[in-house]
């Protein structure tokens, strides 16, 4: 019998069944995404938000009245990061998957956070703060990224030239001092690890300028007897870099 006339599947049923069941995954998945980028939309909508309390800063405004409105954002956050972390919880496993949808945004998450804590404090907000701040702290199936918090501290250091130049115009003398202390002694720790991610290591390397840019305005300060006295860290700048 000739086989033209009898009717041949185009695809066998294991065939069939396999790429039923990519559909339904990649249904699962896209859905998955889409719950989880709604959840970024408002994470990032909440860090604009903060940003735009935190530029106060560059202004004549007391540091805890910027602070005190930045900080109604952070319980903002935990909640946005609880509810991102149910979702991430549904695929267990999964979350470097996924990690793509929310680095960026967690990126200036902690860049804010840390930037917030320094102006607090005058030291480095280190990772197990920032994730207690957001709430993931000891969370085995949600974290903040080691990396994303790196990159998060490296836009920090980005944002410090154009604060020390605000306030020595506003007549703090004494800033550049503290912020060379603190950019020289946050570069010397980075030096520390071994970067391999192209990202973080350009990051990095821009650090160096910022302590460039703040060493030169601590000098400026200091030659025309502005400066206070305090420790001598003018001499420990980018000489080590």
């Amino acid at each position: 019998m000739a086989g033209g006339d009898s009717y041949s599947p185009l695809t066998s049923p294991p065939l069939e069944m396999q790429f039923e069941k990519f559909r339904v995954q990649l249904e699962d998945s896209g859905t998955l995404r889409e719950r989880i980028r709604t959840v970024v939309m408002e994470i990032e909508s909440s860090t604009r938000l903060m940003q735009a309390s935190l530029l106060l800063v560059h202004q004549s405004i007391p540091i805890p009245q910027v602070l005190e409105k930045a900080n109604t954002q952070i319980n903002v956050l935990k909640d946005l990061y609880s509810k991102l972390a149910e979702v991430v919880r549904e695929c267990p496993g999964q979350y470097y998957r996924y990690h793509g949808d929310w680095r960026s945004e967690t990126q200036m998450v902690a860049s804010l956070l840390a930037f917030m804590h320094w102006l607090e404090s005058g030291n480095l907000l280190v990772h197990t703060e920032a994730e207690e701040s957001l709430d993931v702290l000891n969370d085995s199936d949600f974290a903040l990224d080691l990396e994303d918090y790196l990159v998060g501290i490296c836009f920090m250091s980005n944002e410090m030239p154009r604060y020390v130049v605000n306030q020595v115009t506003a007549g703090d003398y004494d800033c550049p001092r503290k912020v060379l202390k603190f950019l020289t002694d946050l570069h010397a720790a980075f030096r520390m690890l071994n970067l391999r991610n192209d990202f973080l290591r350009k990051k990095f390397d821009s650090m160096k300028y910022d302590l460039r840019k703040v060493e030169e305005v601590y000098y400026d300060v200091k030659i025309r007897g502005l400066a206070t006295t305090g420790d001598s860290v003018g001499d420990q700048g980018t000489q080590k870099i």
